[in-house]
């Protein structure tokens, strides 16, 4: 089992650097296996969650790939791709059936604190964006998971779906969208924190805040030696542990170099930073229940996709728009300046010049968005809310997203969207890179990070029990079993009393 795999002296099981939604999740499935185990938890921050994860940083879109364009790109024969769509559907199905664990046993007292149940649609305009909108539908109609998604070009029944993005809209427009009525709106802040709060009350789990972790070494026995300062009381200390996760956003990178792993070798990592509109009119926060994805302008990131928003954040239901992209040297909405310049290594620099040199649109779209005016990002979401008037929104900067550079054989390096787990080759040690969808894929993300770096526990019947009973779909595909969708679909609708976000 863990426990006898190295001789870390006295010192914590596992560290888990940062305290976002992946080390909460990592540190309950680790507990929930292993309840003897000693995790410490060292965040830089004075609270759990205040950077990609808090609930403003991010979109809070439950990421199912419901109505997330980007995830079903068109090829140049004229088809959509669903893979990466129907990849991301299943992994978010194991989150929910994770969370529906957690409040089954108690473990989440209130799911409405963190999930709502909230239309996810896709809207388009223009002929050719109809049609890609109309092969996209009937594609994602192919597979289970998006049985249940409508389509329709009808502007009558459109102004039922989403008054505020028809009113005001020509009428000759064409226009498209799709709708699932299943979708969600998660708060990932309050997730992750209601997981802290439960780890914390467990024998054996410590949480640190305001500290931050220095430097991290591999010993001779193969255990790892961490240096933490206290950053309220200038104190330093020295840990040692048998496995480390770094799960700290866009902090995740340095570390990864600090550890010298030849796996962590060559990677960078491109900054991207995110504003939103955040509405202050509440007469329009009610009119609007949906979570309206369009597509991203050309040379814009996938993260970038605009979208007009209903959130609920602290029991009070929001709207919001965008995301503004821009860009910043910072990995971190609390970072330096710097982190950018010195994560430049002599193992990463030639693949971070070749990514920017292939991505230099991306590049000119940031540029583009920096230099934004009030009347720039209005004219933006007019192309959602033609009605909108700038008095009724203002800014709200959102989080940074730090996206992967790594080798490639052909280009050197590529620029790649999406989320990437880093590991040394015994196990010792892993990094989660990237962004997107990463929360709502949390569950799946870390599973597999199980199956990596505890190979040998993971395939103990002790914990194939306990992972079975946590996500009973575990170890079978979602994708050619419809019965058991449909089965644990509502089991977790029922658990997490997903309802309707209420209109006023």
């Amino acid at each position: 089992m863990f426990r006898s795999k190295s001789t870390a002296g006295t010192g914590p099981d596992v560290v888990l650097i940062g305290a976002g939604i992946m080390s909460a999740t990592l540190g309950m499935l680790l507990k929930e296996l292993e309840p003897e185990l000693t995790i410490a938890i060292f965040e830089r921050l004075d609270v759990a969650a205040a950077e990609s994860s808090d609930a403003w940083n991010n979109a809070g879109t439950g990421h199912s790939a419901f109505c997330e364009l980007n995830y079903t790109p068109q090829k140049q024969d004229g088809s959509v791709d669903i893979k990466k769509a129907v990849n991301i559907a299943e992994q978010f199905e194991v989150s929910r059936q994770f969370w529906s664990y957690l409040v089954e046993n108690n473990i989440i007292s209130n799911p409405h604190n963190f999930i709502q149940s909230i239309p996810h649609m896709s809207f388009v305009w223009g002929e050719d964006n109809v049609d890609y909108l109309k092969k996209r539908f009937k594609a994602l109609q192919q597979c289970h998971l998006f049985k249940s998604m409508e389509y329709t070009e009808d502007q009558e029944k459109l102004k039922s779906w989403i008054p505020l993005v028809m009113e005001g809209r020509d009428a000759s427009q064409k226009v498209a969208a799709t709708r699932m009525e299943m979708g969600t709106d998660v708060n990932f802040g309050a997730l992750s924190r209601a997981l802290f709060n439960h780890l914390e009350k467990l024998e054996g789990v410590t949480m640190h805040f305001n500290h931050d972790v220095r430097d991290l070494k591999k010993a001779d026995d193969g255990s790892w030696v961490i240096k933490v300062k206290n950053r309220e009381t200038r104190d330093k200390q020295t840990i040692q542990t048998k496995f480390v996760f770094i799960g700290a956003g866009g902090g995740s990178l340095p570390l990864l170099e600090k550890s010298d792993i030849p796996e962590g070798k060559g990677f960078g990592g491109f900054p991207v930073s995110g504003q939103w509109l955040r509405c202050n009119n509440p007469e329009i926060i009610e009119q609007h229940r949906a979570k309206v994805y369009g597509k991203a302008s050309v040379g814009a990131p996938p993260m970038s996709v605009p979208h007009l928003d209903t959130r609920m954040i602290d029991g009070q239901k929001a709207l919001l728009f965008g995301p503004y992209a821009g860009f910043t040297t910072k990995f971190l909405k609390n970072g330096s300046f710097m982190d950018l310049p010195l994560s430049i290594k002599a193992n990463n620099i030639r693949p971070m010049v070749s990514a920017g040199l292939d991505n230099i649109p991306l590049t000119k779209y940031l540029i583009a968005q920096v230099r934004q005016k009030p009347e720039d990002r209005l004219e933006a979401l007019r192309e959602y809310f033609p009605e909108a008037k700038m008095e009724d929104w203002e800014l709200e900067i959102a989080g940074q997203r730090v996206q992967v550079i790594k080798k490639d054989p052909e280009h050197g390096g590529i620029l790649e969207f999406g989320t990437e787990v880093v590991s040394a080759a015994d196990g010792s040690i892993a990094a989660l890179l990237g962004a997107s969808p990463g929360a709502s894929t949390a569950v799946s993300i870390m599973l597999n990070l199980l199956k990596r770096c505890f190979k040998e526990d993971v395939e103990t019947e002790a914990w194939q029990v306990k992972l079975k009973k946590m996500i009973p779909s575990y170890g079978q595909s979602l994708l050619n079993n419809p019965a058991m969708v449909d089965e644990l679909r509502a089991w977790t609708t029922q658990v997490l009393e997903l309802r309707e976000m209420e209109m006023a």
